[in-house]
């Protein structure tokens, strides 16, 4: 990631939070902020998470704050915002990421604890943190949810999963209408990335092998991916887009 360095600093004076974010997608998108001079506030449910995250960007000479904040303890949510206001004194750009995924029963089957689950920590959380967030949000400011290629036809395994992200896509519209002018929301729809959150399908040989053949590109995603289209929606290069959801899966073109 040392050539993070040469890719510009657009977000030089920047605030971001960054929900869910010591490992995976969601830490590839704050040290891309990072890097690109954004004072960060990353998260996760895990105290030890959040040590080792945050001692891996000051590596790097990135300014970063880290929190335990389980997205769905309203006080953990209301501490993550006020003391990213207390120390940087303003926000200008928050990405949710956090999600669960906590079953593969088909949605008949599933037990309805397991739906309240979904439905909280993927959709409703995010509803609440921008509730809360916005009200400190800088002109010019930037929402982008992550969202996931199954948002647009829940494969089996993760069909209630895909149902909810499949919410983010209409919330999006939604709060960018809302939100409107002074906030732009947008949401990135990741293909299959071999992190720990999709290690039951990418450490699958078959499954692996089958996905990286009906893909274009042939190969599976990186995180680094969904960082660089995550941050240029988060920057003023993408000022005049608002409303919209960008795909990043190698040419997996199943829609809506």
């Amino acid at each position: 990631m040392e050539k993070g360095r040469k890719m510009g600093r657009r977000f030089e004076g920047k605030v971001a939070i960054i929900t869910a974010s010591t490992q995976g997608i969601g830490f590839s998108i704050a040290q891309r902020l990072g890097l690109e001079g954004a004072s960060l506030v990353i998260s996760s449910r895990r105290q030890r998470n959040v040590d080792e995250a945050v001692k891996k960007l000051k590596a790097q000479g990135i300014e970063v704050l880290g929190l335990v904040c389980h997205v769905s303890n309203a006080q953990q949510r209301k501490d993550l915002i006020e003391q990213t206001v207390q120390k940087y004194g303003k926000i200008d750009v928050v990405v949710s990421n956090a999600a669960a995924n906590p079953s593969v029963d088909a949605i008949l089957d599933t037990q309805e604890s397991t739906l309240d689950k979904l439905w909280e920590i993927n959709v409703k959380t995010s509803i609440l943190l921008l509730q809360d967030v916005s009200r400190h949000l800088t002109k010019g400011s930037s929402i982008v949810f992550i969202s996931s290629i199954g948002a647009y036809q829940p494969p089996p395994a993760m069909a209630m999963y895909g149902v909810t992200k499949t919410a983010l896509l209409g919330l999006t519209k939604a709060l960018a209408t809302e939100m409107a002018p002074h906030t732009r929301v947008n949401c990135v729809a990741p293909g299959t990335v071999p992190t720990h959150f999709a290690s039951f399908i990418t450490d699958n040989d078959t499954i692996r092998n089958s996905i990286i053949e009906k893909t274009p590109l042939k190969r599976l995603g990186t995180p680094e991916d969904m960082a660089a289209a995550t941050v240029f929606l988060a920057s003023d290069e993408a000022s005049y887009i608002t409303g919209e959801t960008i795909v990043v899966a190698g040419g997996m073109t199943s829609r809506l």
